[in-house]
């Protein structure tokens, strides 16, 4: 479900498309029956793995998923094939993209950032998200990687 009247480059010509997905877009993915496929490419900053773990880690702080099912999933997440990034040019980016949307923290912005400066869309669960960046970047659904 692209939120994008223009398709993504896979659909014309057969070039790759690229998504940037979200600490949550990812942490449903290995939850789930999703893939990627092999036109595609995902990438995500390098703060994913932080949050991913951190995410994993209260999940199962709150009795949501045992320990074991919590590292299996961060194994499922480090063997993806994620292109992660985090140079000077993401961080400025993400810094002035926090600033033009209003944001005091920077994390959402680093993955704005990314899908502006190298993908073709942004994958993200979070309806807030996704509705804050309508016009400034496209974004897709799990679907949308297989």
């Amino acid at each position: 479900m692209v939120t994008s009247e223009h398709p993504f480059p896979s659909e014309v010509g057969g070039q790759v498309t690229r998504f940037v997905v979200d600490s949550g877009a990812v942490l449903q993915l290995v939850s789930g029956p999703y893939e990627v496929g092999a036109e595609h490419e995902i990438l995500a900053p390098t703060l994913l793995r932080s949050q991913a773990l951190s995410a994993l880690h209260e999940a199962v702080a709150r009795g949501e998923l045992t320990a074991d099912v919590a590292r299996e999933r961060l194994d499922r997440i480090r063997r993806l094939p994620i292109r992660l990034l985090g140079d000077a040019v993401l961080r400025r980016r993400a810094w002035d993209l926090a600033d033009e949307l209003g944001w005091a923290s920077t994390y959402d912005a680093e993955y704005v950032a990314l899908t502006q400066l190298q993908a073709d869309a942004l994958v993200t669960l979070d309806p807030a998200l996704a509705a804050a960046v309508a016009g400034v970047v496209v974004t897709a659904s799990l679907e949308d990687l297989g």
